[in-house]
């Protein structure tokens, strides 16, 4: 097996977010899920954004998210995500390259257009998030990079993205691509409802060892489980996946890998102001350690340390340092 070139190539939703803050009376009016990630369709995206207040965009996607964490740690990266030939997909492939990411998936001509995420922050810091998939959803298998997700040391999927087909195939030929090349394959479940919609698929892939690196918070776990006992789910979970790594918000997380457990507490902070992208970062700060071949407690100290960073601004892009947070953080 030759050498890795890239530490992580992500396959994701290639969008932007689109942020304002709301009051809860705000989103109760427009029947929105606190806390939750509706798909919505092109109508509804409309209605939601004449809703919102003065807005920030921010190039985004949840495993676009966590690799710009990863480059801004220092690993090399690469992101194959579909974007259209608009004005916002220009934005976006602009935002990921500027970040020291590579990026070469072509754009598709032609509606629909550039997903986007529509992001209402609440006082409390929650994010509810609505997204239009877009270009996004027709990520086709002949647009993968082959050669490129074969460099890789690590292959991170996207669980939001398995819920379309076209994606849903490229990612189960990236998942052969990687598992040929003796690479390892890192999933991230995303939320319940993309679980509820395709357990049955991630808990084959578990079962037939396809997943090397397992991120999933706490409800997530129960979904994708059964089990409403945290402990109860990890157990269930842990023995059939090398590396699982488990959110519990303030609550912090833990890790299992061969059997060997460590945890971490949430790094302190003085507001929340918006919890959008939380777990990307986090997982950015533990891939950024366990590419290194860092201890399980080093990794998830390096996670919870970037998912403070995040939850202490708007959006889910670094704006601090990570790298000298870190180092300044784990001595």
């Amino acid at each position: 097996m030759t050498a890795p070139t890239f530490d992580v190539i992500a396959i994701g939703n290639a969008i932007v977010d689109v942020m304002a803050p709301a009051e809860d009376a705000t989103i109760e009016r427009l029947g929105l899920a606190k806390g939750g990630m509706t798909l919505v369709d092109t109508a509804r995206a409309q209605e939601l954004y004449d809703a919102m207040g003065p807005a920030k965009e921010i190039s985004g996607g949840s495993a676009a998210n966590t690799l710009a964490g990863l480059a801004a740690l220092g690993a090399k990266c690469a992101f194959i995500g579909q974007v259209a030939d608009d004005q916002l997909g220009e934005v976006f492939a602009h935002d990921v390259r500027a970040g020291g990411i590579a990026y070469a998936t072509p754009m598709r001509a032609g509606d629909p257009p550039t997903g986007r995420c529509l992001i209402f922050v609440t006082p409390d810091g929650e994010r509810t998030m609505n997204t239009f998939l877009g270009a996004s959803q027709f990520l086709p298998p002949v647009a993968l990079d082959e050669t490129l997700i074969a460099s890789a040391a690590v292959l991170y999927l996207e669980g939001y993205l398995w819920d379309p087909e076209e994606p849903r195939r490229a990612m189960r030929r990236a998942i052969d691509v990687a598992r040929a090349a003796g690479r390892m394959v890192a999933f991230t479940a995303s939320e319940s409802f993309v679980i509820e919609r395709h357990g049955d698929d991630f808990r084959d892939l578990i079962a037939e060892g396809m997943i090397d690196i397992l991120f999933a918070n706490e409800g997530e776990l129960a979904t994708l489980t059964g089990e409403s006992d945290f402990e109860a789910g990890v157990a269930k979970v842990a023995a059939n996946v090398p590396v699982l790594v488990a959110t519990r918000g303030p609550h912090g997380a833990i890790a299992i890998a061969a059997g060997k457990r460590a945890e971490v507490a949430a790094e302190p902070i003085a507001k929340v102001v918006d919890t959008t992208g939380a777990g990307d970062l986090f997982a950015a700060g533990f891939l950024s350690g366990h590419v290194r071949g860092l201890p399980l407690a080093d990794c998830l100290k390096r996670g919870a340390i970037c998912a403070a960073e995040i939850i202490s601004h708007y959006g889910a892009r670094p704006e601090g340092d990570l790298k000298a947070l870190v180092a300044a953080r784990t001595g």
